[in-house]
């Protein structure tokens, strides 16, 4: 094996630190939640699995060990740090965080509140938020620790009867950067990044989507890759995708004929 295959091959190499951490996923009551929380146990981590109602939670961890469900409201601030700590005190500290947790009700403009449009961005945004601080807590003090965001491209291009899910998807990717500017220096090796897991076969997505357990297997090895240089990052599915560049800056990339960097792979 020639030296840059052995570098592709070990690229996404789980950290041993964080296989032997305790994660807290959010939204892991069905689908995508359920399929990432069963697969990091899978590979030994403990994870909390939280979500709104139990019997669901109670399915997932159904025969691992090693989840434990945690009912938690990711909007309500008081029900976030009631789940922390009780996750503190059973597994110990979190080092690992998936923000899986949102809503997506769809909609039509006349029929959205103020309050309604609130409460979409209090989940999924807000959840996210409160989910990271609490875990930063952790982080900090061990000075190591990764976390996912579940994203998506919803406010790119918005589908109908979806504003407040589109609204509140897209400041979460402004989260990601927001975060990895105040936290890059200082702590440089809590790494946080951006993934889009596609088009799924869940309740939020659509019939004949992707299964979900195949996108876990992505969103696994993503949150167990613990690397500087994805911080601030997105990958959608198993890649990763280029940061956007202007027009100058193509251009003086052609006239110098530098090398487009290769985009990396789950």
């Amino acid at each position: 094996m020639t030296e840059v295959n052995r570098t592709e091959a070990n690229r996404t190499e789980a950290d041993g630190r964080l296989l032997k951490s305790v994660a807290v996923v959010t939204g892991a009551g069905a689908g995508l939640g359920r399929a990432l929380a069963r697969g990091l146990a899978a590979r030994g981590v403990k994870v909390a699995a939280l979500g709104r109602r139990l019997e669901p939670l109670q399915e997932t961890a159904a025969g691992h060990e090693d989840i434990l469900p945690i009912v938690c409201d990711v909007s309500d601030p008081l029900a976030l740090d009631a789940a922390f700590a009780e996750v503190r005190a059973a597994l110990g500290p979190v080092l690992l965080l998936i923000n899986n947790a949102a809503v997506y009700p769809r909609r039509d403009v006349f029929e959205e509140s103020h309050a309604s449009f609130m409460e979409t961005v209090a989940t999924n945004l807000g959840g996210s938020f409160g989910a990271t601080r609490l875990a930063l807590e952790d982080m900090a003090e061990a000075g190591f620790g990764r976390i996912v965001n579940v994203t998506s491209f919803a406010d790119i291009a918005p589908l109908p009867a979806s504003g407040a899910y589109s609204a509140s998807k897209g400041a979460q990717r402004i989260l990601t950067r927001a975060l990895v500017a105040d936290l890059a220096d200082r702590l440089p090796d809590i790494v946080i990044n951006d993934w889009l897991p596609g088009m799924l076969a869940t309740e939020m997505g659509v019939p004949d989507g992707l299964d979900p357990k195949v996108a876990a297997d992505w969103g696994v090895r993503l949150a167990l890759w613990h690397e500087r240089s994805l911080n601030g990052t997105t990958f959608e599915m198993m890649r990763e995708l280029p940061p956007a560049r202007g027009l100058k800056a193509r251009v003086k990339d052609k006239l110098l004929m530098r090398r487009k960097a290769k985009p990396r792979q789950l």
